[in-house]
């Protein structure tokens, strides 16, 4: 099955250039997956055949109000990107600018899909051992109770259907574990999910890498801020690991025997295997890879992207959610600019 992903090139820290990099690496690794790529055609390099360019210089991905940005920039990059899945020249989209900006976008061109309240990002977070699918990862700051159910019931969806996961757990983020703690949100969302089949209450950040859940469900802002710290801490813990493995000649001794297994994990907690958070919610699947990407995390992007397409993401997740009596049953006015600027 040939799939066609478009790809905003623009927004992303390592330049449109890396992106255009990790497209080339995709399309000659998987001739079944096309690009067309959306940036500043003068800033790219010479890209293979299945990787078709079009022009589009002007980036939003910085704009304070994306919402305003996506109705006033039409020749953006972004939306020429969620254009061009509107209208069928391709079939999933994949941008490392803003979020914000893709969400935007993305709610103008495609809409929601039926009976949803709030698109989300999802992310599993490659913990050592017991990984979890953690949203909303950073597309809504502010939420209600109602959003918080929905999400718990479209990441459990998703663990099921594409994870492969068949009964997830699923769990609210929280300051602590009994039904007292957490705020007013967190207690209201917890009332409502006290009867879905495999909710387990709420969980405390500093335990979910031990296998408490298998989704983990937060607002935006607190999804957002909780992985952030997590790569921080990631990042910061590896780089004193291998400080403290240079620091002698014996110490240099011992960390050549243990190069093998600190390698392997720290590829298991590479963010970039992963290729970013998955946009749930809208009628067209959508990727939002972290800026810092290089070519190889947009690479994973883009695949995950294309494989979104050929297993039906959004139609089984949607399934899943109607069976589940989780879809909202009145309209709701456009919230497009309810999302977590910048990131």
């Amino acid at each position: 099955m040939a799939v066609t992903v478009a790809v905003d090139a623009n927004g992303a820290d390592l330049g449109p250039a890396e992106v255009a990099r990790g497209a080339a690496e995709l399309v000659e690794a998987d001739p079944d997956v096309r690009v067309v790529l959306f940036g500043p055609a003068a800033e790219l390099p010479s890209l293979p055949a299945g990787v078709e360019v079009v022009d589009a210089p002007v980036s939003i991905a910085k704009e304070a109000d994306p919402a305003r940005a996506v109705r006033a920039r039409k020749d953006a990059s972004i939306v020429q990107a969620w254009g061009a899945v509107a209208d069928g020249r391709a079939d999933a989209l994949v941008s490392g600018g803003s979020t914000g900006a893709a969400l935007a976008a993305g709610l103008f061109a495609v809409k929601r899909a039926r009976g949803i309240y709030r698109p989300a990002l999802a992310i599993v977070v490659p913990a050592p051992d017991h990984p979890f699918l953690l949203l909303d990862a950073g597309a809504n700051a502010e939420v209600r109770p109602e959003h918080l159910v929905q999400f718990a019931h479209m990441g459990a969806a998703y663990a099921r259907e594409v994870l492969g996961v068949t009964a997830p757990r699923v769990a609210l983020l929280s300051n602590g574990t009994e039904p007292s703690k957490g705020t007013a949100l967190v207690q209201a969302a917890q009332a409502a999910l006290a009867d879905m089949p495999g909710f387990v209450g709420q969980v405390e950040g500093f335990t979910v890498h031990g296998g408490d859940c298998d989704v983990l469900v937060a607002d935006g802002f607190t999804g957002n801020v909780m992985l952030k710290t997590m790569e921080g801490t990631l990042k910061a813990v590896l780089g004193a690991v291998r400080s403290a493995a240079t620091s002698s000649l014996s110490a240099k001794a011992g960390g050549l025997l243990l190069r093998p297994a600190l390698g392997g994990l720290r590829s298991d907690l590479d963010p970039e295997l992963q290729g970013g958070a998955v946009l749930l919610g809208l009628r067209r699947p959508a990727v939002v890879p972290h800026g810092s990407f290089t070519r190889r995390g947009f690479a994973t992007a883009i695949a995950r992207a294309a494989s979104a397409v050929e297993r039906d993401v959004v139609g089984r997740t949607h399934a899943a959610l109607e069976a589940a009596g989780a879809l909202r049953r009145a309209p709701e006015p456009s919230e497009a600019g309810a999302t977590v600027r910048g990131t």
